[in-house]
């Protein structure tokens, strides 16, 4: 099954859901929508929207509906690069690429990253 598309503020609470789970949308609302101008109503809207796309569940406990993932970050990381590349990018990795050469502040981890991509890249179009 493919999984629909997130948008950069769903992704944004979807991160942050991952990294707090499971959590309740008091707690959403209170800790990540107040610093960022979001009325409960706007957070459980955004939560019931990942909810419905199949990228949070929620069980009742203790008469609270608490939300948790169900996927992994990197799969819903994954999704919105993919789009944003194909939409945004018109399916073109290049100005991506030129726009992280004139980037200055890379960091030698990130640097190493992509040296990395960089030499998997090459070799699968040997084995190619």
């Amino acid at each position: 099954m493919r999984r629909k598309t997130v948008g950069d503020q769903e992704l944004a609470l979807l991160q942050y859901i991952g990294e707090n789970e499971p959590t309740s949308v008091g707690e959403v609302a209170a800790r990540y929508g107040e610093s960022r101008g979001l009325a409960r109503s706007t957070v459980l809207t955004m939560m019931e929207r990942l909810r419905t796309k199949g990228y949070l569940q929620r069980a009742s406990h203790e008469g609270v509906y608490r939300y948790h993932t169900t996927a992994e970050q990197q799969e819903v990381v994954n999704s919105a690069v993919s789009s944003f590349v194909e939409k945004t990018l018109q399916g073109s990795i290049s100005p991506f690429v030129a726009w992280m050469s004139e980037k200055a502040a890379v960091s030698d981890n990130e640097l190493a990253e992509l040296e990395a991509l960089v030499a998997r890249l090459q070799s699968q179009r040997r084995e190619d």
